[in-house]
């Protein structure tokens, strides 16, 4: 499966849900979805841009007569997405691609400095995919703080 691009119908993929039920791209057909990739649940960075999400919820809800899904994936298990959501109360779906299929395959899985030893992490990452399934913008080198703001004000034009 290619990385997605601008312009072009975003491809198709399943992953299981923090309650292990298969969730797919296309089962949003007809609304905006706001994919954010995030390199591990509950750690602190990850914490603030879910948490921001979560906050904001309400606000992509009123957008576009409540047509925006918003989805987070880390390469959790969906067990650990599952603990995740409960702790922070998070209203909308984390998928587990534990495998990395999507991750790879989207090309995220990047080299990365962490506390000055070079490491490989997933590049944070979001992606608004219209209603025709096709990718309308990507976030790069996401900063978490700050970040839904940024896709809502997006969303908003």
């Amino acid at each position: 499966m290619p990385a997605p691009q601008l312009g072009k119908k975003v491809p198709d993929f399943t992953l299981p849900d923090q309650d292990n039920n298969p969730v797919s791209l296309y089962d949003f057909k007809g609304k905006t979805v706001v994919l954010f990739f995030y390199p591990k649940a509950d750690t602190p960075g990850c914490t603030i841009e879910a948490c921001e999400f979560r906050d904001n919820f309400p606000k992509f809800k009123k957008l576009q007569d409540s047509r925006v899904v918003i989805l987070g994936i880390s390469r959790d298990t969906p067990k650990a997405q599952k603990k995740f959501a409960e702790k922070f109360s998070l209203p909308y779906t984390l998928l587990a691609d534990e495998n990395q299929e999507i991750v790879k395959s989207w090309e995220l899985v990047k080299p990365k400095t962490m506390y000055g030893k070079l490491v490989t992490g997933v590049a944070r990452t979001t992606y608004v995919i219209g209603p025709d399934q096709k990718l309308q913008h990507i976030f790069e080198n996401v900063k978490p703080e700050g970040h839904a703001e940024q896709v809502l004000a997006l969303l908003k034009q």
